[in-house]
Formats: structure tokens, sequence, C-alpha cells
């Protein structure tokens, strides 16, 4: 029973071994292919998107910037009464 159980998680164990070198290497061969494509071309002065993709790269920057405004004005307004409350809260009474 003991040898059962012991064999499969060892098979178990070395897929999953297995699975995360393949990744690992999937990975290394993904950097390598941009370190020797993506590199050279930049130094060279080429662009690497398109003017379309440049332009849709600039257009979700703006996007991101102005949501990311709306979403600090709405987060410090809601900080600011949570403080105002916890400030009520806390605050000895003065009878």
């Amino acid at each position: 029973m003991r040898r059962l159980i012991v064999g499969t998680v060892t098979r178990h164990d070395g897929a999953m071994l297995l699975l995360v070198v393949a990744m690992a290497v999937s990975v290394g061969l993904a950097v390598l292919v941009v370190c020797v494509v993506a590199v050279p071309a930049r130094r060279a002065g080429r662009d690497m998107l398109t003017p379309k993709a440049e332009e849709a790269v600039s257009a979700m920057r703006e996007k991101s910037g102005s949501a990311m405004e709306t979403a600090r004005e709405k987060t410090g307004e809601a900080i600011g009464a949570a403080r105002e409350k916890v400030a009520d809260v806390t605050r000895p009474s003065q009878d």
C-alpha cells in the first residue's frame, strides 16, 4: 500500500518538475529572442511599434492618466470623510 502511494506522489512530482522546467526554458528562449532581435533594432534607432500602435499606446496612457486622477479624487474624498467620522467617534465628549 505504501509503495502505491509513494509511487503515485513521486510520478506526480516528476511531471510537475518537468512542466516547470519546460516553462522556464520557454521564457528563457523568449528573452533570448527579444535580446537578439529587439535590442539591436532599438539601438539602431528603429521604432518598435507601428505608427498606429504608437497612437493606441498614447491613447491608453491618456485614458489611464485621467482615470487615475478621478480615482485619486474619489478616494481622497472617501478617506477625508472616514477620517472625520473617526475623529467624531474618538473625540472625548464634553458633557
